[in-house]
């Protein structure tokens, strides 16, 4: 869902959002009022479901043939979401039925799959903003003389005219969420850059996984990385696919808490750089990759001096994979002694990867980890044979904070794994 960012006029602060919940709580007060009292306003005030007060600019007040149309412009402040901009709307009319009843329109997505808080079939307003949108119509109906009612009831139908499109952006539609976007916001504002929000929807994508009865997904780190992972792994199902970008932590251990029988981790080099130090949360302001580390797994694993020295002081996961590559093609095949392999050592990162989220999860979830190139291509994976547990072999030494971190590369070295050609193929 990110998009381009927004930058606040004040260089050292960040601005607050709405949320589209927000946004559909105040569209739908002022068509009710509008609709009862027949005053036509430019403003209105809510309450948030975080008990804050929120004025709203309306863009739209007008009576139609169905009832009063109102909305307001979604405002997110300098979170980068794809909705910021977009127009919410509720259309009021007058209902037989006693009560006010709520329903989507046009861009509001259907729920389609199990695993979410709100049944099949029913329109993606969830449980809080729903609530939100209940209250504020109820204030006015409330404030309305009863003789002023025409109808028992009201009757509000939330809109969002460019929805469909703006779910594009979106895993809504893996996630059984069809015809458009969902009405969200347990605070009714959003802060910017909101780690626990993508978090949230990496935890939500794991559930719904596994409330259909999926016991294989796979976590990928963008959508590179899942491209090439639906292309490798054509059998699942697309609901098995989940774009975990630097929460892959999360997704092993929602994993783990909705018992998920496998998880294949999807990477580049520069995020499994990370994650073979066992940092499965890879932020690039949070931990770094330890060079120091990779080029000590290269000399367990037959690099030289030379090399060795090149990734002790390398600038970035590409360029260790670029050394490590080019070291390759300079192995002497004819060698007596053991030669460097780059397959070899790449499925060793995988190895050591596939460890500590195998650490992480406690050994509940069978691990396997799939290193890609730029271009998409498999460079090394391991378990080697994807169908075998990863337990098996030397992998049960793999290192950890209490063990020798030599000691283990040389087992893995000598246990001789199979592995991918990690050549590049031909322009």
């Amino acid at each position: 869902m990110i998009t381009q960012v927004k930058r606040s006029k004040h260089c050292n602060e960040l601005r607050s959002g709405f949320t589209t919940g927000a946004c559909a709580a105040a569209a739908s007060r002022a068509a009710t009022h509008y609709l009862l009292t027949d005053e036509c306003i430019r403003q209105v005030t809510i309450t948030l479901p975080n008990g804050d007060k929120a004025c709203f600019e309306l863009f739209r007040l007008v009576h139609t043939s169905e009832g009063v149309l109102a909305s307001v412009i979604k405002d997110g402040g300098d979170d980068p979401d794809c909705t910021h901009g977009i127009e919410i709307q509720c259309m009021a009319s007058w209902y037989a039925e006693p009560g006010i009843h709520i329903d989507g329109g046009e861009g509001v997505a259907t729920v389609t799959l199990p695993g979410l808080e709100l049944p099949v079939g029913e329109a993606a307003i969830n449980p809080v903003p729903r609530q939100n949108i209940y209250d504020m119509a109820m204030a006015e109906w409330l404030a309305c003389p009863p003789e002023q009612h025409r109808e028992p009831g009201l009757a509000l139908e939330i809109r969002v005219p460019e929805g469909k499109e703006c779910a594009k952006q979106t895993i809504s539609e893996r996630l059984g969420l069809v015809g458009g976007i969902s009405i969200l916001g347990t605070r009714g504002t959003v802060k910017p850059y909101s780690t626990s929000a993508f978090s949230a929807s990496v935890r939500q994508s794991v559930q719904v996984a596994s409330a259909n009865r999926l016991d294989h997904v796979v976590l990928t780190t963008g959508s590179r990385s899942e491209r090439s992972a639906m292309e490798m792994l054509p059998q699942l199902n697309a609901m098995a696919f989940i774009q975990a970008g630097d929460f892959v932590g999360v997704g092993l251990r929602a994993a783990k808490r909705y018992q998920i029988g496998k998880v294949t981790v999807v990477a580049m080099i520069g995020k499994l750089g990370k994650m073979v130090s066992g940092h499965m949360m890879t932020h690039v302001s949070g931990h770094a990759i330890s060079f120091s580390q990779l080029a000590d797994i290269a000399a367990q694993h037959g690099a030289d001096e030379v090399l060795c020295g090149d990734l002790a002081n390398a600038n970035t996961g590409r360029h260790v994979l670029d050394l490590v590559q080019a070291s390759n093609n300079r192995s002497n095949p004819s060698a007596v002694t053991f030669s460097f392999s780059a397959s070899r050592y790449l499925q060793a990162l995988c190895c050591h990867a596939a460890k500590y989220a195998t650490d992480y999860v406690a050994d509940k979830v069978m691990i396997e980890f799939r290193l890609i190139d730029f271009d998409g291509s498999l460079l090394a994976q391991y378990p080697a044979d994807s169908r075998c547990k990863q337990q098996s072999g030397s992998c049960n030494r793999l290192i950890s904070p209490l063990t020798n971190r030599k000691n283990h590369n040389k087992d893995c070295r000598n246990e001789k794994h199979a592995a991918i050609n990690p050549a590049r193929p031909p322009n």
